[in-house]
């Protein structure tokens, strides 16, 4: 530190709070409301600015040595908690705060040394244009971290969030803690060389989880689009075996014409109505049944049921939707398509002769409710609550899983008394 009063020091700790204070919400998706949000950071920033100040009258010593430090989990733990992108990304996000602070503070306590023999002001003015220069930075790069923060949270595990934070830290301290170090333009240099290196290494980095997200996010398109096609070639051959029914059927009712004919010839009107009767209730047990009220469930589920039957699997089905829900169709077919097909896959590899699949579905209030149990062999293993196992059912598990996050749903896989259960629930729209 380069000294001054009581109000200096408020002014430079100032400056370094609305720093970190402001990239993190930035970058943030706050769990209250941006008003509300704003509010608590200010009076938070407020009070913590005049506490470090009186640290800094108190004892400049102390101050100097841990004042970067003591920063960190303060902040970072007041901004987490007023954060819903999870601890993950709250790590991740106040080390790049603190990042930047150290920059800043490295900027403007060398430049000033460097250029203006270490004069108090050009230290207060070098800090308040490089945080300019940092913020605006940050806002160009707001929109591109939002959209893709669902990539970053999905592909950055906790030990990746530690190692980043690792590296921020490192080239943090090394240009924030020794502030009373001996100047020179080499010290300068390799201290900068230092923070331009860890936030390429950053950048890069974040980069690559970005890539590796739309890598996944492709990954699942192409999965969904895969089984969608699958589910198209079960309508196909539904809608050819009903163009076989209805020639036959019309190829039938010459016959019964001619019969029905004959009977009438002869007067014999009883022969005829009984006749009819019979060939009535023949027609309503080859009429097609209905599952559901809604068009695309019933689709679907008709399809899968059809195939199900061609293996020789018993299939129960408990189904009450309505015809207009708040759910894509092309969702309706990557969760029940994936789940009967997966039901039916189980089945086959189970090795036992009585198979089953009972399926349930039912809207309550703002939720919708599916449960599938099948048949399964025993050797079904689980990694974080997710099938790993090879039973045809941890073919499409992960676009279940996505598919219901997009809804805010839940999704719970398990293997219960010889049957594998598969539960999601949906949360709909108001």
């Amino acid at each position: 530190m380069l000294g001054g009063s009581f109000w200096v020091s408020m002014l430079r700790n100032g400056i370094g709070a609305w720093l970190m204070l402001s990239v993190f919400l930035m970058l943030d998706r706050p769990r209250l409301s941006m008003k509300k949000t704003v509010l608590c950071y200010v009076l938070f920033g407020l009070l913590l600015v005049v506490a470090f100040s009186a640290w800094y009258v108190a004892d400049q010593d102390s101050f100097v040595r841990f004042a970067g430090l003591l920063a960190f989990p303060l902040i970072g733990i007041f901004c987490a908690l007023h954060s819903g992108d999870g601890l993950n990304m709250s790590l991740y996000k106040i080390s790049l705060a603190f990042y930047l602070l150290a920059v800043c503070v490295f900027c403007g306590v060398d430049l000033s040394r460097w250029l203006f023999g270490g004069n108090m002001w050009a230290d207060i003015i070098i800090r308040f244009l490089v945080m300019g220069m940092i913020l605006f930075g940050v806002k160009r790069f707001q929109s591109f971290y939002l959209n893709n923060l669902d990539f970053l949270r999905d592909e950055m595990d906790l030990l990746s969030v530690v190692t980043l934070t690792v590296s921020f830290m490192l080239a943090a301290l090394v240009a924030y803690l020794p502030s009373n170090r001996f100047f020179s333009v080499y010290n300068m240099l390799r201290m900068l060389a230092i923070l331009f290196m860890a936030g390429l290494i950053q950048y890069l980095s974040f980069h690559l989880y970005i890539h590796l997200g739309w890598m996944h996010s492709y990954q699942a398109e192409k999965q969904l689009l895969e089984m969608n096609e699958h589910f198209l070639l079960r309508q196909l051959e539904q809608e050819r075996k009903a163009q076989e029914e209805a020639a036959r059927i019309r190829h039938d009712v010459r016959h019964h014409c001619m019969v029905l004919g004959e009977y009438i010839k002869k007067g014999e009107t009883e022969k005829a109505l009984s006749y009819l009767q019979q060939y009535v209730v023949d027609a309503e047990g080859t009429a097609p049944r209905r599952i559901c009220d809604n068009s695309s469930v019933n689709g679907i589920l008709s399809a899968y049921a059809g195939h199900a039957a061609r293996e020789k699997i018993r299939v129960d089905m408990d189904v009450a939707v309505e015809e207009h829900l708040p759910v894509r169709d092309i969702d309706l077919v990557a969760i029940l398509a994936n789940i009967f097909e997966n039901a039916i896959q189980g089945c086959c590899s189970s090795g036992k002769e009585k198979r089953e699949i009972q399926i349930r579905m039912t809207r309550k209030g703002h939720k919708i409710v599916i449960q599938c149990r099948n048949t399964s062999a025993e050797n079904i293993h689980f990694y974080n609550g997710l099938p790993q196992a090879e039973r045809g059912g941890s073919v499409g598990i992960s676009s279940i899983v996505k598919t219901a996050a997009r809804y805010e749903g839940e999704t719970d896989f398990l293997l219960e008394n010889g049957m594998f259960v598969a539960r999601v629930l949906l949360n709909l729209a108001e």
